[in-house]
């Protein structure tokens, strides 16, 4: 328990640093194309370079890549072509090529300045650089390495590592199967985090976060690798290697006086509360499973799948607007997020009304947008909690009622509607009842007019 609680605390603070910074560069300014042939992106041409197979899995043609060349040889597109260069980099066609093709490809590189892309490339990712080495640095001795690839060239990707010596990697290492796995992974609205690594006698839990530019796709990713067998045998099992371990996690360089506690944890403080979970583990709740009632909230955007196959990184741009959307409101109306499902969002509350008042805002800022649409479900119910995550028939309830109602709508079952209906700023109809898929008994429904 000790050793899940120090990674999760790890991890957790690793994840925030580089999420704040992927989403501030991908957001960075681009300058504004002249011509609509400029405009295009490569993935709207029938020769986009890659395709799915029968299992599933995203793979590199050589031949749509050979048409591509041959198309902006003949017709410019500043935009798509150095797009292709990027896919051409990642997927070593200077390797794999036959002479005529390869040279080929070496004149659209040249034609497009192939040699400023890659420079382009790296001076993005200097910050991650730079993000990786800090956040390396503040963990020596703990058993956790992390690196930054740089997939443009994937077979030296690996330019910046911290703490190497748990895998025994250095800079220069390749990764020529990391572009089609992360590919893959995205088509199918997949994330690449905690999961388990197994090389021999070694084990690692292993978090991937891939890095996009919005003019290229996949550029880069950063990686978080855990030594499970160091902490699991090396230092939980010996009170002396613990208490170092501890101390090599909680090193400090100096201390500052500030204050970053909201004015409530502040009053605790000075109370004489000392950490987070100081009240939970006096009373003893917070520990193992516990059952509670909960209001369990359950969104998915419309129409994902074929929206990442239509257009790959507008989805994924889109997907950052969705989580920004949910975070504000479930702050505002003190949601818990739970867990992300692809592109659906689970999150619990302790008060119905808050819950389809936190929903409700979700849908304002979704349809001020405009560019697409939300199905969300509601159920107050039983449900088991452990940590960060519940079990139970009310997630499966409200799961099945979101897949009940329209685009756009906010559902919820007669049990939810009977704690807001005397509410002051809600208003509901019934949709009568359903059957939902895995529940015995038909459930009555109902949506709100917003």
């Amino acid at each position: 328990m000790l050793s899940q609680l120090l990674i999760g605390f790890v991890i957790g603070a690793v994840l925030f640093g580089f999420g704040v910074y992927w989403w501030l560069g991908s957001r960075r300014s681009h300058s504004a194309p002249t011509t609509r042939s400029e405009l295009k992106r490569l993935e709207e041409y029938p020769f986009y370079p890659f395709v799915v197979n029968d299992d599933g899995h995203v793979e590199f043609s050589a031949g749509a890549f050979c048409q591509a060349v041959d198309h902006f040889m003949g017709e410019a597109n500043e935009r798509a072509a150095r797009e292709l260069i990027v896919i051409g980099e990642q997927n070593l066609v200077r390797e794999r090529f036959a002479t005529e093709d390869l040279n080929a490809y070496k004149r659209l590189y040249e034609m497009y300045d192939g040699d400023q892309v890659v420079l382009d490339n790296d001076a993005f990712l200097e910050n991650y650089r730079r993000i990786v080495s800090q956040l390396g640095r503040s963990f020596r001795g703990t058993g956790i390495e992390i690196l930054l690839h740089n997939l443009v060239n994937p077979s030296r990707s690996l330019v910046a590592i911290e703490n190497g010596e748990v895998t025994g990697r250095t800079v220069g290492s390749g990764a020529t199967n990391l572009v089609l796995d992360l590919k893959t992974r995205r088509q199918r609205g997949e994330d690449k985090v905690n999961y388990e690594l197994n090389i021999g006698s070694r084990q690692f839990k292993c978090t991937t976060i891939p890095v996009f530019r919005e003019d290229f796709g996949l550029v880069g990713a950063v990686c978080i690798n855990v030594d499970t067998h160091f902490i699991r045998e090396a230092v939980v099992g010996d009170e002396a290697r613990l208490v170092a371990f501890v101390d090599n996690l909680l090193r400090t360089d100096f201390e500052l006086d500030e204050n970053i506690l909201s004015p409530e944890e502040f009053q605790s403080a000075l109370r004489g509360k000392r950490h987070y979970l100081d009240e939970a583990i006096r009373s003893g709740s917070g520990q193992g499973r516990e059952r509670r009632l909960a209001a369990i909230l359950f969104s998915d955007i419309v129409d994902f799948t074929s929206r990442m196959a239509g257009d790959e990184n507008a989805t994924m741009r889109l997907m950052e607007v969705n989580d920004d959307i949910h975070h504000r409101s479930l702050a505002a109306h003190g949601g818990q997020l739970l867990k992300k499902l692809g592109d659906g969002t689970l999150a619990r509350f302790d008060s119905a009304s808050e819950a389809v008042s936190a929903a409700r805002d979700m849908q304002r800022s979704v349809a001020a947008d405009g560019s697409y649409q939300l199905r969300v479900g509601i159920h107050l119910g039983e449900v088991v909690v452990e940590a960060h995550d519940v079990h139970g028939d009310g997630v499966n309830i409200a799961s099945r009622i979101q897949d009940a109602v329209e685009p756009g709508q906010i559902g919820f079952s007669s049990v939810v509607f009977d704690n807001i209906k005397n509410k002051e700023g809600f208003e509901a109809k019934s949709i009568g009842q359903h059957e939902l898929k895995n529940v015995s008994d038909p459930v009555s429904l109902y949506v709100l007019v917003v």
